[in-house]
């Protein structure tokens, strides 16, 4: 589980650097893609701890 972890902290990394930041929209007025991205951002950052 422990490499797992550090898997995904890795991506977690690297999706800070790559993927634009949504915190300062509306979560109602996001677009699919948006929408899919913020989803995605929020399922590493689960698994990573």
């Amino acid at each position: 589980m422990k490499i797992k972890k550090n898997i995904f902290k890795a991506i977690v990394s690297l999706n800070n650097k790559i993927l634009p930041s949504l915190i300062h929209k509306d979560p109602a007025k996001l677009t699919k893609t948006e929408k899919a991205i913020l989803g995605y951002r929020y399922w590493t950052l689960k698994n990573s701890k």
